[in-house]
């Protein structure tokens, strides 16, 4: 009996390892969880995008199989015992064996590329360059909230852990409040909800519907956009684009659909008759650099900043690593070089060539001059057309398009004055190349001069050809002024070479008159002057207004020809490319136009992968402090994986279609999750599973960025001033941060209030950003920043304990606590439930307290940073103390 019994566990024991055998055997090989990290690990340093030894690249599946230098393909699909590639890392022989001079494969590496080579070498495509799909939702329990629960369950269940109790409601308040407006809640909103009088949907509800939710998002945003109020590089001049700050915070605030924020700021001006707003948007491409500098090469410097757009449209809105692409292929992503530059193509022909005036700008006209430009569009459009007042708009907003006067050449007596400006001495020569005349009968023009007695000649094709118009150029005292004069008209494109003379110039070096630049149309002011509509577009085109930076479009007869950088060398050009997007990815829309705004149109279509999926792991992070796929710049085969896939498209595709791309519909879906709601607290089982968080079993503890600490500490302090947008403000720095050498601009502190405005109204100088923030790990934005990598210093206690404003809110707060109750032990407990949120233990207002009288028996007299020195024997004095201690605490700068 004992025999048979063992003889069929024998038998039972042996088919069940031949059905295993056989299961293994047959199972299909994942290419993209199996294969692709065996090749990036091993082989595509020598066979990828940047090298292909021996004409073999592992890139793509055509490139894979295609023949090698050796007359024969490394990989036969259905045949890896053939295959050159399964001999050479099996090759005993070390000049033979694959990876070369480098640590043989493993056996299960080498097991599996010869089962996949097998099964036929099957190709796949990244999780993040798939499309994204509707998600089966696991299923729920008694603790699940709503959708996200669930996919977040199934994990935590997975690795043995439980998830967490709920957070007390005081510290979900403020969880909730600084999470979704950056400061902490209000006593109003904390009274109805500590008390039961408004729920949590209710709460969430009120700080989505905040102002401050825009401020808090926008500061986010920026660090994408890089924006700054300054140009960059060496000179790092002021620039004047606070107002797409501005129209960034009210996009969040007015729950813009995310793919309209794209689109506009994209391609805002090549919407169908674009409005103010729209063209501010575009000005998220208009943060790049300028370099001011003289003696620099405009053409590099334009060809740098359209550079640094691809790169930041790829990183920041597609969370892919793009930027290499521009020397060679990817080395490990399916995006050949020639791809980098159809791209590019989509950006190579705007109006913006590194002026100093940073143009192309919008002109912010007032109320009456729109009144003025609308009756003068309506005239011409009735006296001529509708193109042609689309025209007279575009040029009284923007100036455009305008011939800059930077684009000269051919000099004699003549140059660019500091790179920048067409300036003449006597009997100078330039060449304008290339101008359109065809139809063009009338020149404005804008210049300065120095000397009276100037005679400016335009001539056709050479510097004696035939004369188009001879000018006189009056003293202008050296102020710029804006002219036009009637020319001859011609047909086509011509070279125009402008001769100067002036006898009053009695020195060999001294200049006569600097253009800046020059616009030929055939709308004439003296055409129409007889209906007074003269006047009027004469006095709205050479009047000032405040300006933003914008996109502008080349028109057809400026367009540019864009083509591949051998090795990234903008100077050494290869084959002509037309703009398109890589074939790795979803099609380009076929009724899109092939320009910026179609660009956009293929970003935001359900169609591509990349883009629902990057601002939904960006949303994410900024609540949990880190991404469902942790490297937010680099969802690439080359970023850490997403924790749950299944979650992150399952969010991505209700973006696109159940939230129709909202996203504070996104944002409540998140913080009214059981997740989210989750008690901060660790257990010993925690550490040891998750010590990361990663499968968010509890709450995560994140501290607060740059912005939020500043903004905290002044809230409340009682300091913080509610006032919304305009130009960026001063607060007190101390002297010697900024260096200006060449034009001795420094930091005037603001006034009022100005000293005490949110953090993201602070003028940002790229240069010289504001210390404080620097420390707590902001950005310079002198390119994209896609992920703040948090640190924790010394310096940043020091910046609490010390800087200015930390000292002077501590002072502010020590004197609400005095005027709380004449109790101390009541103070304290006043100032730290109004900066924590909760009441503090017995224990924590015994040390408090300890604190305050060992310091009130001390008289010395200190000074409160920039405000009035203490008075000795004020009792606010201690106090101040005990508030700085308590704004200094852990839990005061942490989301618990």
């Amino acid at each position: 009996m004992k025999l048979k019994l063992f003889l069929l566990v024998i038998i039972l024991v042996s088919v069940g390892a031949f059905l295993w055998w056989i299961t293994e055997s047959t199972k299909p090989i994942d290419y993209n969880t199996q294969v692709k990290p065996i090749l990036n690990k091993r082989c595509i340093t020598c066979h990828g995008g940047v090298k292909r030894e021996s004409d073999f690249s592992l890139l793509f599946r055509k490139d894979a199989l295609a023949k090698a230098k050796c007359g024969k393909p490394a990989i036969i699909p259905g045949d890896a015992e053939h295959s050159e590639l399964i001999r050479r890392i099996n090759n005993p022989d070390p000049e033979e064996r694959m990876p070369y001079k480098k640590d043989p494969l493993t056996k299960d590496e080498i097991k599996t590329l010869t089962k996949w080579i097998d099964q036929g070498a099957p190709w796949g495509n990244h999780w993040a360059y798939t499309k994204v799909e509707a998600q089966k939702l696991p299923a729920s329990s008694s603790w699940t909230k709503n959708d996200v629960d669930r996919f977040i369950l199934e994990k935590i269940n997975e690795h043995n852990l439980s998830p967490s109790p709920q957070a007390s409601k005081e510290i979900l308040l403020r969880r909730l409040s600084l999470d979704l407006t950056g400061l902490p809640p209000d006593a109003g909103l904390s009274a109805k909800f500590l008390n039961d009088k408004i729920r949590m949907e209710g709460t969430v509800d009120s700080l989505l519907n905040s102002p401050h939710f825009g401020e808090r998002w926008a500061s986010v945003w920026l660090d994408l956009a890089r924006y700054a109020d300054t140009k960059g590089y060496e000179r790092d001049d002021s620039r004047s684009i606070w107002r797409y700050r501005d129209w960034v915070i009210n996009a969040f605030n007015h729950d813009m659909p995310y793919d309209s924020f794209l689109i506009e700021q994209l391609a805002g001006d090549l919407l169908p008759n674009p409005t103010e707003n729209q063209y501010i948007a575009s000005a998220f491409h208009r943060n790049t650099m300028t370099n001011d500098e003289g003696g620099t090469d405009n053409e590099e410097f334009r060809t740098a900043a359209t550079l640094d757009r691809v790169s930041t449209t790829w990183e920041a809105l597609m969370g892919t690593t793009f930027a290499c692409v521009q020397c060679h292929s990817h080395p490990y992503d399916p995006f050949r070089h020639e791809d980098y530059y159809k791209f590019l193509a989509f950006f190579n022909n705007t109006r913006d060539e590194d002026t100093y005036a940073d143009y192309p700008l919008l002109r912010h006209l007032e109320k009456e001059d729109e009144a003025k430009l609308k009756e003068i569009t309506q005239w011409v459009e009735q006296n001529t057309s509708s193109q042609k007042a689309k025209e007279v708009y575009q040029f009284v907003k923007t100036g455009e398009p305008s011939i800059n006067s930077l684009k000269a050449d051919h000099f004699t007596n003549a140059e660019l004055s500091d790179t920048k400006w067409l300036i003449f001495r006597n009997h100078g020569v330039a060449r304008l190349p290339h101008v359109e005349l065809t139809g063009r009968s009338n020149l404005i023009f804008r210049y300065a001069s120095y000397k009276p007695g100037g005679v400016w000649t335009i001539h056709l094709d050479k510097a004696d050809g035939t004369v188009l118009k001879q000018i006189e150029i009056p003293d202008t005292k050296s102020k710029w002024v804006i002219d036009e004069a009637k020319i001859v008209q011609s047909q086509g494109a011509h070279d125009l070479y402008f001769t100067y003379n002036n006898p009053n110039l009695k020195k060999p070096e001294d200049s006569g008159v600097i253009f800046d630049w020059f616009y030929f149309t055939d709308f004439s002011v003296k055409s129409v002057e007889e209906n007074k509509i003269g006047k009027k577009y004469w006095e709205l085109v050479t009047k000032s207004f405040s300006t933003t930076p914008i996109m502008i479009e080349n028109p057809p007869d400026m367009r540019r020809v864009t083509q591949v950088f051998q090795r990234g060398n903008w100077l050494v050009k290869g084959d002509t490319v037309q703009p398109d997007v890589p074939a790795s990815l979803s099609p380009f829309p076929k009724s899109a136009p092939h320009n910026r705004l179609g660009l956009a149109q293929w970003m935001v279509s359900k169609e591509n992968p990349l883009v629902a999926r990057t601002i939904v792991n960006r949303v994410w992070e900024q609540i949990f402090g880190m991404g469902i796929a942790e490297t937010l710049e680099d969802m690439g085969t080359q970023g850490i994986p997403p924790t749950h896939p299944e979650l992150l498209d399952h969010l991505a595709y209700q973006l696109m279609n159940d939230y129709d791309w909202s996203l504070k519909r996104l944002i409540r879906e998140i913080v009214l999750s059981a997740t989210y709601q989750q008690d901060s607290k660790v257990t010993l089982q925690m550490l040891a599973n998750d010590p990361t968080n990663k499968w968010y079993a509890r709450a995560s503890r994140v501290r607060l960025s740059a912005e939020q600490v500043r903004d905290q500490a002044l809230a409340v302090s009682g300091l913080l001033s509610k006032k919304m947008f305009g130009p960026s403000v001063m607060p007190f720095q101390p002297g010697g941060i900024w260096l200006s050498p060449w034009n001795g601009a420094t930091w005037a502190r603001s006034k009022g209030e100005d000293q005490h405005r949110r953090a993201i109204y602070t003028y940002w100088k790229r240069t010289a950003p504001y210390p404080s923030m620097m420390t707590f790990d902001g950005s310079a934005r002198e390119v994209c920043t896609a992920r703040r990598i948090r640190t924790n210093t010394p310096l940043q206690a020091l910046v609490t304990l010390n800087d200015s404003v930390y000292v002077e809110a501590s002072y502010q707060l020590a004197s609400l606590m005095k005027k709380a109750s004449p109790e101390l032990k009541d103070q304290i407990r006043f100032g730290y439930a109004k900066a924590i949120g909760h009441q503090p233990s017995e224990e924590i207002v015994k040390m408090l307290a300890s604190l305050y009288n060992r310091t009130a028996l001390k008289k010395e007299v200190k000074k409160v940073s920039h405000a009035e020195p203490l008075k000795e024997n004020n009792p606010v004095n201690a106090m101040m103390l005990v508030a700085s201690a308590i704004l200094n605490l852990d839990e005061f700068v942490t989301k618990n």
